[in-house]
């Protein structure tokens, strides 16, 4: 790519700026936020270790919207974070004012860009980015699953002692406590994990997956996860920078696929240098079937409050 904007230079955008300069994703990264001084700053920190990392990206900062321009893809990491306590649900109403403005102006300085939507909640906000957006599913998308399920495989892996190379794991639905860990696609070498674990262990698993983000954000007090999460940016970013065509969870938006329309939610699709290119339909058994109604009911009821609010 010849330059990705992020839109946000807090903890996670600032992380996600790192890790992509250091894999040298883009020609150009651009940080954007409306604090003076700390977009700037954090892209000269970021560019200082250039010679120490060994990328040839460039870095700069600004507050104004103009510096989109020209971008293949935006990051939106912008957006009040969560507190202990609160669900990703309860920052609904203060983000979606944030993403409407962000998305706004991509459409005026970046009308040929590609959308990557990271703001809680993801879901919903992937939504409403595509919806304000009226471009192709295609290339609004958000990122969640593969957070999640990179997740469940570190506790795997803890779980196991087995490497953590080894390990594959997937995570369908909505990004909170209503996701779906999908036990029987996640694999050690392509061996069912329940095969090395006994049910306990494996429930211990999904639960500890599902409330991920919470445990860390209940254990720093200061902040939320940011290097996790920029690091399943990343992963994504590659996947389209590079064209690998790699299935990963994705917040995508459905079009009949489960049986669903008009919603975004985590599924797994396959990421190249068309965005999300395809949405890839795993057969449920009716336990899944059950939790994946529950987890899309989730979302909608976040949607519907969104669409009632106007």
């Amino acid at each position: 790519m010849q330059k990705i904007s992020i839109v946000g230079a807090g903890r996670v955008g600032e992380s996600t700026a790192q890790f992509l300069a250091k894999e040298d994703l883009a020609r150009e990264i651009m940080l954007i936020d409306v604090r003076e001084g700390v977009a700037e700053g954090a892209a000269l920190d970021i560019q200082e270790t250039a010679p120490l990392f060994g990328f040839d990206t460039r870095l700069s900062g600004t507050t104004q919207a103009e510096g989109l321009a020209g971008s293949d893809l935006v990051v939106i990491t912008a957006g009040i974070p969560r507190k202990p306590g609160m669900s990703r649900s309860d920052v609904l109403d203060t983000n979606v004012a944030i993403i409407d403005g962000i998305v706004d102006e991509i459409l005026e300085h970046a009308p040929e860009a590609m959308i990557l939507m990271v703001t809680n909640p993801v879901d919903v906000l992937t939504w409403r980015a595509w919806k304000r957006s009226g471009w192709p599913r295609q290339r609004v998308f958000g990122q969640a699953g593969v957070l999640d399920s990179s997740r469940m495989a570190a506790f795997v892996a803890m779980e196991t002692g087995f490497s953590v190379k080894d390990i594959q794991a997937m995570i369908l639905g909505g990004h909170g406590d209503s996701m779906v860990p999908m036990l029987r696609y996640t694999t050690v070498s392509g061996i069912p994990v329940c095969h090395f674990l006994d049910e306990q262990q494996c429930r211990r698993i999904v639960e500890r997956s599902r409330q991920g983000g919470a445990e860390i954000l209940a254990l720093k007090q200061i902040s939320s996860a940011y290097q996790a999460p920029a690091a399943a940016i990343a992963t994504m970013v590659g996947a389209i920078a590079r064209n690998r065509r790699r299935i990963l969870p994705t917040v995508a938006v459905l079009e009949g696929e489960y049986g669903e329309q008009d919603i975004a939610i985590g599924v797994p699709c396959v990421l190249g240098e068309g965005g999300m290119e395809q949405v890839v339909t795993l057969a449920l058994n009716d336990e899944e079937q059950a939790m994946f109604a529950q987890t899309v009911a989730a979302v909608r009821a976040d949607l519907d409050r969104l669409i009632a609010a106007g």
